[in-house]
């Protein structure tokens, strides 16, 4: 009975002190956990650390890095060297982390005014696979965002200075280049232009990390073809899902000061210019197969632009920007995979 009272108030009290569903027995109290103050800091970490990527925007950063990776590998027409990959691919993911946060540092107080309204659901549109301007939402400081960008650019310019200190110099005129384009949000519509200019720095700079001196004719069909890609299928789109917000703002973007006919106009003009270039570049620069090349590129571009961009022609509303923005982001990742099984076919020929 002594026993029976001491074991039963033990119990209650451990139970008091640890939350313990139920009593247990003596020889079990070995087993219970000891690690959850642990588990709870390894959480807070990775909490953390998914925080830093929103504010990258990583997933779309991502599939961003398929651009320079398709625009080297069709240029060569084989992989660069092992090391040459190597750095490349940790380049381009440092330079393109940085670059993504450095828009939502620059415009830190445009993303506080627009506040929660402008949140996109995950389901609809890419850019909010993850949380959407985290330090505008309180989730990180600002001092937190400047320490991320620098860390990752400071990476950027290392690895661009092994690969080639021309490609230093393109990534810090795309720097340069991405504040201007932020700085003009409520100046000209055709801040546009630079944001072609922005996307155009990774792709320019791989060719040259591969060739000092890269062909002319390839690198004029390659910008001129992301140019109209980016002009026509991301930053238009982009600014159109913000429109109505930003027009309280007095923002003075495409959708907003053209309105949503000539925008739509210029989003199917464009797209098609993208089309045409990139079945030229195919054809052009294929390694084999070039008439395969070049269908496998219409065949995207008509997928992935011109049929979604059609519908918005037609439709004129957000739901259908959305919709064509998602679409044309994974061009760069289809267009690599199309080289990627054009190099593979040659060298099994081999």
């Amino acid at each position: 009975m002594a026993y029976h009272f001491w074991f039963t108030n033990t119990c209650s009290i451990v139970k008091t002190k640890v939350n313990i569903p139920q009593c247990m027995q003596p020889w079990d109290i070995k087993s219970m956990p000891i690690n959850e103050g642990s588990t709870s800091k390894s959480s807070g970490r990775l909490e953390q650390l998914k925080r830093f990527l929103a504010l990258s925007r990583t997933p779309h950063g991502l599939m961003d890095m398929a651009t320079p990776a398709f625009a080297v590998l069709l240029y060569l027409g084989s992989f660069p060297p092992v090391h040459v990959v190597i750095i490349g691919m940790m380049t381009a993911f440092a330079g393109y982390t940085a670059v993504y946060a450095l828009n939502d540092i620059i415009d830190y107080r445009t993303d506080m005014a627009k506040g929660g309204e402008s949140a996109l659901t995950a389901e609809t549109y890419l850019d909010s696979l993850m949380i959407r301007h985290p330090m505008a939402q309180g989730l990180l400081t600002y001092r937190q965002g400047i320490m991320w960008v620098t860390g990752w650019s400071l990476v950027a310019l290392m690895g661009a200075y092994i690969l080639n200190p021309i490609c230093v110099v393109i990534f810090l005129i795309g720097t340069a280049l991405e504040t201007i384009y932020c700085l003009l949000w409520r100046v000209s519509p055709w801040r546009s232009v630079i944001s072609g200019f922005v996307k155009n720095s990774g792709p320019v700079a791989a060719l040259f990390a591969v060739d000092p001196h890269p062909a002319p004719f390839f690198a004029v069909l390659l910008f001129l073809g992301l140019f109209f890609w980016e002009i026509g299928g991301q930053n238009i789109l982009a600014d159109w899902t913000d429109k109505d917000l930003a027009q309280g703002l007095h923002a003075k973007t495409i959708p907003i000061m053209l309105g949503v006919q000539k925008s739509a106009s210029l989003v199917l003009i464009t797209l098609t210019g993208a089309t045409v270039l990139m079945i030229f570049l195919f054809w052009l620069y294929s390694p084999i197969w070039e008439w395969v090349a070049a269908l496998a590129a219409a065949i995207t571009c008509f997928y992935l632009l011109l049929i979604p961009g059609i519908k918005l022609y037609l439709a004129q509303d957000r739901d259908h920007a959305m919709a064509l923005f998602n679409k044309a982001s994974y061009f760069p990742l289809v267009l690599l995979g199309i080289v990627l099984g054009l190099i593979s076919v040659m060298q099994g020929f081999k």
